[in-house]
C-alpha cells in the first residue's frame, strides 16, 4: 500500500499573471449558488503517461515551460489568482490583486501504472496541494492550488485543487483544457472565460403562487440535514467499458430506448447501493440527490467558457419495490432520465430567488454532497468529434500538452462528501459509451459493493482502489 512517503513535495512557487488586471484591486460579488458549495473543495487529477515538460522548451527548468503558458492564461482569471473576503454583508466576494496562484512540485518514487495499481483516494490527496481556508482573514490564503508530480519512468500527474465557492469541476477541467490548448499555441487556448451568468442577472421577477421548484424543495431539505457525519469513508474507481455498457443499454431498449449511460450507471449503482446500506431507517421509498450541469439549461452564450459554478442538485424519491426488484431497473432507469430531462431554468431562477431572500444576505453554505446518496453527472463533457458528429470524444480526455499525448485517466473528488455516499459518473479515456465511476462509500459498504456480482458481472476495470 502506498504511503506519504512515495510524494516527495520539494518546490514551491508562485505563479502569477503576465498583465495585471485592470483596475488593480476592484472586486467581483460571488453568486448566492457559489455560497451554497462553500463547505466542499475540487480535487481533478489528470495522469500522463510521459511528461511533456522535460527541458524541450523555452527555459531549461521544465516548471519555467509551463509557467510561460499558464502566466498568460491566468491574465483572463482574475478570479483565480485574486483573494476571498466578505463584503459589508457577510457575502463573499473576490478583490482582483493579482497575488497568484499557488504551484507545487514533487516527485513519486513508483511509475503511473503502478501508483493506479496500488493506491487509494487517501494516497491521491498527495498528489493535489491544499489547506484549508484560515479562520478569521483569508486574504493571503491561494482559493487555486496546482501540484505538478513527476512519477518515475516519465510519467506525470498534475493536480488542481480549488474551493467550490469559487467553481465547479466544470470549470477546474475547462480551464485546465484551455491551458493545455495554450500550451500547444492554439488559439482556443486563450479565449477569455465568461465569470456572469446573464439570464440570472436579468431573470424575471420572483413569483408570489406558492409552488416550489424542485431545486428550491431540495435546498430547504437540504438546509436541515445534519452535516458532516464523521464516519470513515473509502473510494474506489470502476471503469466500464463501451462495449459493457452498450449491451447494459440494449437490454432495455424495449423497455426504455432512450437512456444514456449516467441514466444506467445512475439507477444501477443505487439499486445495489441500498441492499446493502445497513444504517437507515426501514421506509418503502429511497431517495438519491442528482447533480447535474446547468450551463445549457441558462443559455450560456458559450458554456464552456463559463467559469463559475453552475450546477442544479434536485432529489428522485422511488419505491423500493422498483429498486429492489430484478425486473425494476428499467424503470428506475427512465425515472433518471425523466427527472434529469425535467430540471427547467425556471427552476434554477427560483432556487436563486429563495437563496437570495429579501434582505441580500446569503444564507450560510450547507454539505451539498453526501448527507443523502449523491449521484453527479459528469455527462455534458461529452461532446461530439470534429471529424464524426456522430461519435462522441470527451473534453476532460482531449487536455494533451504539446506532445499530443491525451491523458491516460483523470480523477474528480469532491471533500466533505461524507454520510451516505457520492458516485460521480465521468467520462473514460476509451470514448463512446464507457465511463469511469468514482464511488465513495462508508468502508464496510464499499467493500461489499466492491464484490457485488451484479456489477462484478460488468468487468469493471478497477484503479486508483487500494488494490481492491
Amino acid at each position: 500500500m502506498a504511503t506519504r512517503t512515495h510524494v516527495n513535495v520539494h518546490s514551491r512557487l508562485t505563479i502569477v499573471s503576465s498583465i495585471p488586471t485592470e483596475p488593480i484591486g476592484s472586486t467581483c460579488g460571488l453568486t448566492a449558488i457559489d455560497h451554497t458549495m462553500a463547505s466542499h473543495s475540487v480535487h481533478i487529477i489528470f495522469y500522463y503517461r510521459t511528461n511533456p515538460f522535460t527541458k524541450k522548451g523555452r527555459f531549461a527548468l521544465d516548471l519555467d515551460n509551463v509557467r510561460v503558458s499558464l502566466s498568460d492564461l491566468l491574465s483572463k482569471y482574475p478570479r483565480m489568482t485574486g483573494r476571498l473576503f466578505r463584503d459589508g454583508d457577510g457575502n463573499w466576494g473576490v478583490k482582483y490583486n493579482d497575488a497568484g496562484v499557488r504551484m507545487f512540485k514533487a516527485d513519486v518514487a513508483t511509475t503511473v501504472d503502478e501508483w493506479l495499481s496500488f493506491a487509494d483516494e487517501s494516497d491521491e490527496r498527495n498528489l493535489t496541494a491544499w489547506e484549508e481556508m484560515p479562520d478569521g482573514d483569508p486574504y493571503s490564503w491561494s482559493p487555486f492550488q496546482i501540484q505538478v508530480n513527476q512519477f518515475e519512468g516519465e510519467g506525470l500527474a498534475i493536480g488542481l485543487s480549488f474551493t467550490h465557492l469559487l467553481a465547479d469541476p466544470t470549470s477546474g477541467t475547462l480551464f485546465y483544457k484551455s491551458w493545455t490548448d495554450a500550451e500547444r499555441g492554439e488559439p482556443t487556448g486563450y479565449q477569455a472565460p465568461i465569470f456572469s451568468l446573464p439570464q440570472l442577472d436579468n431573470r424575471p421577477p420572483p413569483t408570489t403562487t406558492g409552488n416550489t421548484s424542485i431545486t428550491t424543495e431540495y435546498l430547504q431539505k437540504k438546509s436541515k440535514l445534519a452535516q458532516f457525519s464523521s464516519e470513515k469513508m473509502a473510494t474506489s474507481v470502476f471503469k466500464f467499458s463501451n462495449t459493457m455498457i452498450k449491451q447494459c443499454l440494449s437490454k432495455i431498449t424495449d423497455k426504455f430506448p432512450d437512456a444514456t449511460p449516467f441514466d444506467y450507471l445512475t439507477a444501477l449503482l443505487w439499486s445495489r447501493i441500498i441492499k446493502l446500506k445497513t444504517k437507515i431507517a426501514p421506509s418503502s421509498t429511497n431517495s438519491i440527490s442528482l447533480c447535474v450541469d446547468a450551463r445549457e439549461l441558462l443559455n450560456v452564450p458559450t458554456p464552456t467558457k463559463f467559469f463559475g459554478n453552475a450546477l442544479s442538485f434536485s432529489q428522485l424519491t422511488l419505491q423500493n419495490e422498483i429498486l429492489e426488484s430484478d425486473d425494476g431497473l428499467a424503470e428506475a432507469v427512465e425515472a433518471v432520465h425523466h427527472h434529469v430531462k425535467g430540471i427547467k431554468k425556471e427552476d434554477i431562477f427560483s432556487t436563486v430567488d429563495w437563496l437570495e431572500g429579501s434582505n441580500g444576505v446569503y444564507p450560510p453554505a450547507v454539505q451539498m454532497y453526501g448527507p443523502e446518496l449523491t449521484c453527479v453527472s459528469l455527462e455534458h463533457l461529452m461532446i461530439p468529434k470534429e471529424e464524426s458528429k456522430d461519435e462522441l470524444e470527451s473534453l476532460d480526455y482531449e487536455a494533451k500538452f504539446r506532445n499530443n499525448e491525451k491523458p491516460i485517466h483523470v480523477s474528480y473528488h469532491v471533500r466533505n462528501a461524507e454520510g451516505q455516499g457520492l458516485i460521480v459518473v465521468a467520462p473514460s479515456p476509451e470514448g463512446g459509451a464507457a465511463r469511469t465511476v468514482t464511488v465513495t462509500l462508508p468502508v464496510e459498504e464499499m467493500g461489499k459493493l466492491c464484490e457485488d456480482p451484479v456489477i462484478r458481472e460488468l468487468e469493471p476495470t478497477m484503479i486508483v482502489s487500494g488494490r481492491r
